[in-house]
């Protein structure tokens, strides 16, 4: 299985900011199809669903502000299951709180982001992600 037939799971509730992502995505030509869940019981319920066999998200990208689950007890249920816990999380949020960092690190997130508001700089963000998360990094399969 190569890393374009890998998705990237994106854990967002903000259509604004799920469409910034992807148009972001889609300017880089990004080749990975993305995967979009819009609040933290629909990414539990994504995970409880995944069957052997189904390709792993290459990346998560998880947003920490979601409706339902908090995204940080998303990423904890995450990172306690077996055949996930050692996908890559980018938490890709608004929140530049040092508690909120601090507790991502903890639980087990692989970088932190704070979204960038400008569509200009979002676009250099997914640039990075893409080069690095896609590109260099070699996650598990």
């Amino acid at each position: 299985m190569t890393m374009l037939s890998r998705p990237i799971l994106l854990i967002e509730d903000n259509p604004m900011d799920i469409d910034l992502t992807q148009r972001a995505f889609k300017e880089r030509h990004l080749g990975n199809a993305v995967i979009v869940v819009r609040d933290g019981q629909e990414a539990l319920d994504y995970f409880a669903a995944w069957k052997e066999g189904d390709p792993l998200p290459v990346v998560i990208l998880l947003d920490l502000q979601l409706p339902k689950v908090h995204g940080l007890d998303v990423l904890r249920a995450i990172k306690k299951t077996t055949i996930f816990q050692k996908l890559p999380v980018v938490v890709l949020t608004s929140s530049a709180e040092d508690r909120d960092i601090n507790t991502a690190y903890e639980l087990g997130a692989n970088s932190y982001i704070v979204k960038p508001v400008d569509f200009d700089k979002f676009t250099d963000v997914a640039a990075q992600i893409e080069i690095y998360w896609l590109a260099i990094n070699h996650p598990p399969k």
